[in-house]
């Protein structure tokens, strides 16, 4: 259910098994990947070997590679020298696979998924929608397996969501940037909320487009500086299985804490962006003079509201100096990231059956399966999920590099062979003085007090 990048990568995985019947639904009408942020010269933050299936299958036909071929383009790409690709490109290339793969079905938007006792297997049930989303026609399929990957949502934090519901002030989220930048441009003072590269990017947009002395723009963050992301080489080595296995075995505690800790390993700025936006401002001081802008990490938006009808006022908190402010401004982007969508109203027929950890979340084991019932899955049937396993397994859930590996490890477990050999290691770093098993979470449980130990 659901095709983004990561569920075309298990489709793309899934076509040359004989024997495996495999259907794909996706209630947009055709494949779109974050078109708000396909602004020109825009690049993906992985290599482009992080494509849909290369580092499972190198000599898939639905590689990377395998595009540029048919579009004979092989050769102007190997003289670019470019190790990551424009966005638009990938957005290009994922087209095209879902233009030539079968078994995707656009247009059916999925209502419900029970379990049947009676025949061990899920029911799925979905309408189907024309072309403009009204409904088509119902219908039902059953399957043993099912695989969610819905993706994320644009989220808007609680104190700027009466913004979003003033529509005579362009308040926009980074997702739709494009489809409104004409309309920020044409305001007077800008507001770019949200350090992470959404932001930069559209910060360095909207600068290179406004006039030299009259650029009249804030770019604000929560962070405490608008940082570059870790891209040392073991420092992207926190995006292998190998990583993964280490972050499941940990308590559910410490897992908390690591993933709200390394929030530069996914949220930082890519370091080429940092010196284009550096560069673009130090470019409009060449005939003295400073560039019309501010930029302030390390504050936070209190309440934000409207004056009038045409601007917006934003109360503004300075996390260290504990000062406050208030900023007017014409225009606001909120580049202040995404969240895993709810799972609950698809899954709401299964309740019964799922077993949550202590925050309520599903527990989800080593092969990215929901933790349910022995009743299902003593069946042989399983729920897997695509990018909504953060909390057991780490910041390599939304990452592209890691999408046709746990799209190669749910296709070994759906089919119960080593269908796609896996690495055994895949990271120079030893993460933990001994390894453990992955631990799938516990079960909602009583506190139990641990009796101390002398000598520690």
């Amino acid at each position: 259910m659901g095709i983004g990048p990561f569920n075309l990568s298990l489709a793309a995985l899934a076509q040359p098994l004989a024997g495996l019947d495999a259907v794909f639904y996706e209630q947009r009408p055709a494949f779109s990947w974050h078109p708000g942020l396909l602004i020109e010269g825009a690049r993906i933050q992985v290599p482009f070997l992080a494509d849909l299936v290369t580092l499972a299958d190198p000599a898939s036909p639905w590689s990377f590679l395998s595009y540029l071929k048919t579009r004979d383009r092989l050769f102007p790409f190997y003289f670019a020298e470019r190790f990551h690709i424009q966005r638009a490109e990938y957005d290009a290339y994922c087209r095209w696979v879902c233009e030539n793969l079968p078994g995707l079905s656009f247009g059916h938007q999925v209502d419900a998924v029970r379990f049947n006792p009676e025949r061990d297997v899920f029911e799925v049930d979905y309408t189907q929608l024309d072309p403009g989303g009204d409904a088509q026609a119902v219908g039902r399929t059953y399957a043993k397996n099912i695989v969610l990957g819905i993706g994320t949502e644009p989220d808007v934090p609680d104190p700027l969501r009466p913004l979003v519901d003033a529509p005579a002030v362009p308040v926009i989220h980074a997702a739709d940037y494009l489809d409104h930048r004409e309309t920020l441009l044409a305001a007077e003072h800008i507001t770019v909320i949200g350090s992470g590269q959404s932001g930069a990017e559209i910060f360095l947009d909207l600068l290179r487009r406004r006039p030299a002395g009259r650029e009249r723009m804030h770019w604000l963050g929560r962070t405490e500086a608008f940082a570059p992301m870790e891209y040392s080489k073991l420092g992207l080595e926190h995006f292998t299985p190998d990583y993964t296995r280490y972050f499941q075995a940990l308590a559910e505690p410490v897992r908390d804490k690591l993933v709200a800790s390394q929030w530069q390993l996914h949220k930082g700025i890519d370091a080429d962006t940092l010196a284009a936006i550096h560069d673009e401002l130090y470019r409009r001081t060449l005939d003295g003079g400073w560039p019309d802008t501010v930029l302030t990490p390390g504050v936070q938006v209190r309440t934000a509201g409207r004056i009038a009808t045409t601007k917006v006022e934003l109360h503004l908190e300075h996390i260290h100096q504990n000062t406050r402010s208030r900023l007017t401004t014409d225009a606001v982007v909120l580049a202040t990231g995404y969240r895993e969508r709810p799972l609950g109203r698809i899954l709401a027929g299964l309740d019964p059956y799922l077993r949550r950890d202590n925050q309520e979340r599903p527990r989800i084991d080593d092969q990215y399966r929901l933790v349910m019932d022995p009743s299902v899955t003593g069946s042989g049937c399983n729920v897997y999920v695509q990018n909504a396993e953060r909390h057991t397994h780490g910041v390599g859930t939304p990452d592209l590099g890691l999408a046709a590996l746990r799209s190669a490890s749910i296709l070994n477990s759906v089919t119960g062979k080593e269908t796609y050999p896996l690495p055994t290691r895949t990271a120079f770093t030893t993460f933990g003085l001994e390894q453990q098993e992955p631990r799938i979470p516990r079960a909602r449980q009583p506190i139990a007090l641990t009796p101390l130990l002398d000598g520690i």
